[in-house]
C-alpha cells in the first residue's frame, strides 16, 4: 500500500517559507502547527484543499489590513486557518482553543522540557551531558 503524498505549494500565497528548498520554522510552535495540520490531513480529519483555501483567505485578510506588509507571520495565518478548520469540523471549539491557548501562554519557556537527556541547549556548555546552569 502506498501512502499518498501531499504537494505543498512552492509559489503563491499558500507556499510555506523555505530556505534551499527546505521548510523553515522560526519558532518551535510553527513546526508543531505544521505537523499537527499534516497529521490531521493524513488521518482524513480535515481536507488539505479546504485548509489551503482558509490559509489563502487568512493571508489575504491580513494583507488587506496591513498594506505595508510589516510584521507578517505566515505561520500565524497558518495557525488561524487551522483553528478555523478545527472549529468548523467540531474537533476543537473556538472557546476551548482560547482557553487552552491562555493556559499555555502563562507557562514558562521550557516548562515541558526536562534535562534528563544527552544534548546541550543553545548557550550552554558542559561536558558529559552536564549543563552550564547546573542541571542534569
Amino acid at each position: 500500500m502506498t501512502t499518498p503524498t501531499l504537494d505543498l505549494d512552492v509559489d503563491g500565497p499558500a507556499a510555506p517559507p523555505r530556505s534551499n528548498g527546505e521548510l523553515v520554522f522560526a519558532e518551535p510552535w510553527q513546526g508543531r502547527a505544521f505537523g499537527l495540520t499534516m497529521a490531521l490531513v493524513d488521518r482524513g480529519a480535515i481536507s488539505y484543499d479546504a485548509f489551503r483555501e482558509r490559509l489563502i483567505a487568512r493571508i489575504a485578510s491580513w494583507e488587506r489590513t496591513h498594506p505595508d506588509g510589516k510584521d507578517f507571520s505566515y505561520y500565524r495565518c497558518w495557525l488561524e486557518a487551522l483553528e478555523d478548520e478545527l472549529d468548523e469540523h467540531d474537533l476543537v471549539g473556538a472557546a476551548e482553543l482560547t482557553a487552552r491557548s491562555a493556559e499555555f501562554a502563562v507557562r514558562p519557556a521550557g516548562h515541558d522540557h526536562g534535562h534528563e537527556h544527552p544534548h546541550e541547549h543553545p548557550g550552554e556548555s558542559g561536558q558529559n551531558g552536564e549543563h552550564a546552569h547546573g542541571h542534569h
